[in-house]
């Protein structure tokens, strides 16, 4: 793995070739957070089977995915599609045919992951950027469409948070209607909150919001008491999933990238 670390926190995040036993098709192999460590109080993040275990779909700490949109021939008679951030995959199989090469730049503050794809007339250039200035961690994607095609893209974070000690999970700077969920309620003061705990399985459900700008997300943490995140972008789809385990949202960023064109985008986490 790699690490970035301060006074305060120490970031781990996999390296794409000596940790390719932890990727699968569904996350993005360069630039994935696998744990947020406090230096006094230990791990900041969880994951749908963490501690006990790990496997590469449920994954853990802060994966982030394009495979919601693989990229291929809209003939193609086979299960093959380039998937951003991991390679030609298998789609039926759910198997990595060919990972791609990520060149790695390590500064003080620091990760950038640099990759590029080509498929079925697709050609895209990818980086992926994970910096840690004070408590304050930034996830930055820059993607360029070096084809003759447009690329479809859509993309998400999977942040995984420990529950907190109350039932209250987060509040957002955008507003929302109102829920009728078994897993969840909205309460007055705006926070979005379990119901029903403890639970025996997992809550899905997408949030009804009218957001116009960047997301921001306040969110409680059983050590911290109170985290927060910011997005450069307001989602097109904003859902949530828990389960015993864990609470995690996904504010999916949706774009099409013309030739010759770039999109660039980033996530912020204050801790």
């Amino acid at each position: 793995m790699y690490t970035l670390a301060n006074a305060s926190l120490e970031i781990s995040i996999l390296d794409p070739v000596a940790d390719r036993d932890r990727f699968g098709v569904r996350y993005c192999t360069g630039g994935y957070i696998f744990q947020v460590r406090d230096v006094r109080l230990g791990d900041l993040m969880s994951g749908p089977t963490y501690p006990d275990s790990f496997n590469w779909f449920d994954g853990q700490g802060i994966p982030d995915a394009f495979h919601g949109q693989p990229l291929r021939d809209p003939g193609a008679t086979d299960s093959l599609a380039l998937v951003l951030g991991i390679g030609l995959c298998d789609l039926l199989a759910k198997e990595v045919i060919s990972f791609c090469d990520w060149e790695v730049s390590e500064e003080s503050d620091q990760i950038t992951f640099h990759t590029a794809h080509e498929h079925s007339g697709f050609a895209v250039e990818l980086a992926r950027t994970v910096r840690l200035e004070g408590r304050t961690l930034r996830s930055t994607t820059r993607l360029w469409n070096r084809g003759r095609a447009p690329v479809p893209v859509r993309w998400y974070p999977h942040p995984f948070y420990p529950h907190p000690e109350g039932d209250e999970l987060i509040k957002l700077n955008a507003p929302i209607a109102a829920i009728d969920h078994a897993g969840y309620e909205l309460r007055a003061n705006g926070f979005i909150a379990r119901r029903g705990w403890p639970w025996e399985t997992g809550h899905y459900l997408p949030l009804n919001h009218r957001g116009q700008d960047g997301l921001a997300v306040l969110q409680r943490h059983p050590k911290l008491g109170l985290v927060a995140a910011t997005c450069s972008y307001t989602p097109a789809y904003f859902p949530i999933w828990g389960n015993a385990r864990t609470f995690s949202w996904e504010p999916y960023l949706e774009r099409t990238v013309g030739p010759g064109q770039e999109l660039a985008w980033w996530i912020d986490y204050e801790f």
